[in-house]
């Protein structure tokens, strides 16, 4: 049976330390998508011809021949559907997100800093929604559509999670973070001309997530050291496996994008994630979180191997957030 007794951060002065600076983050660096977005700015106007909205080669499916022999329309009309279908998927994973952290906080017991911080960050993950929605109205694409039907039955296993293994919902929420985060950074880092309403977006979401993930981790690390030997080790293999799952949900455009625009099937093989350079796109995703498996404990035999076979295994990044390192 899973373990429900109180963790062992109750009393750690550390931690709550931690909590108390992510919780005066919030307060002093935080975004209204209504006050820092200036939706109405004219270079904020979205136009069917604008190059800008081309898919980049940090997209797996934009570095793809085939999306590069596509005319020039089409390539615009699909990074603007894909733009807004990422928002979509986004604030469907954000939603969800919302009412497990709202779970959460239900048994989170007085004085304890953790209920500040958790309210605050569901207070942004709000804000989130709106600034998504508010973009996928003004790209104009009515038949966007976000988590399809069996993920959104897959994501049904959060409700018990948070009640009866919150470590499992903690690693759902990396799960959902981590490649949007790693997709948007590297975008904003690479210098990438993005259409300006895209771009401050993702200035605004890159900035906040970084206290979510930096939470999330923090909680991981000192809560699963102390866990229930039989536990942890369904941990350290559910680990990999919510990795992967939630890797196709945030970051595989759906079944209504590929009809859409007529996508051969073995282009969507290639591009997610069978061809060589999306795999090392894919292992790249999950470094941050490698390490933090690697140092909670949860790197055992049965679970390297597990990485491996679903293929984002690798080398662990020395610092959070650290940008992939090219071999030699």
């Amino acid at each position: 049976m899973l373990s429900t007794a109180p963790k062992n951060t109750a009393t750690d002065p550390e931690y709550h330390e931690i909590l108390r600076n992510l919780s005066d983050g919030s307060v002093n660096r935080h975004f209204d998508p209504y006050v820092d977005i200036d939706w109405d700015s004219p270079e904020f106007a979205v136009h069917s011809d604008d190059p800008r909205w081309i898919m980049p080669d940090e997209d797996p499916l934009g570095r793809h021949p085939w999306y590069k022999a596509q005319p020039v329309e089409k390539r615009i009309a699909m990074g603007m559907w894909r733009q807004a279908g990422i928002a979509k998927v986004g604030l469907d994973f954000e939603q969800l997100l919302i009412r497990g952290l709202m779970q959460y906080l239900i048994s989170v017991p007085n004085g304890d800093p953790e209920f500040r911080y958790v309210t605050h960050e569901a207070a942004e993950e709000c804000n989130h929604t709106m600034m998504f929605q508010e973009m996928i109205n003004r790209i104009g694409y009515r038949d966007v559509v976000g988590m399809g039907s069996i993920d959104r039955k897959l994501t049904m296993a959060i409700w018990p999670a948070v009640k009866y293994f919150p470590e499992l919902f903690f690693t759902m929420i990396l799960g959902g973070e981590e490649p949007i985060d790693h997709l948007q950074k590297s975008l904003l880092r690479g210098g990438v001309d993005l259409h300006p309403m895209v771009n401050r977006v993702m200035q605004i979401h890159v900035a906040e997530e970084a206290r979510h993930i930096s939470f999330a981790h923090e909680y991981l690390r000192r809560n699963v050291p102390g866990m229930n030997p039989v536990t942890k080790a369904v941990l350290s293999v559910a680990f990999p496996i919510a990795m992967r799952v939630m890797l196709d949900m945030i970051m595989t455009p759906p079944k209504e994008f590929v009809d859409k625009f007529g996508i051969p099937a073995e282009v969507m093989r290639e591009a997610y994630w069978s061809g060589a350079e999306s795999q090392t796109t894919m292992r790249n995703i999950f470094g941050d979180v490698r390490a933090l498996a690697t140092n909670s404990g949860l790197m055992n035999p049965v679970a390297k191997l597990t990485w491996r076979l679903l293929g984002i295994d690798g080398p662990v990044t020395r610092y959070r957030s650290e940008p992939a390192r090219k071999a030699a």
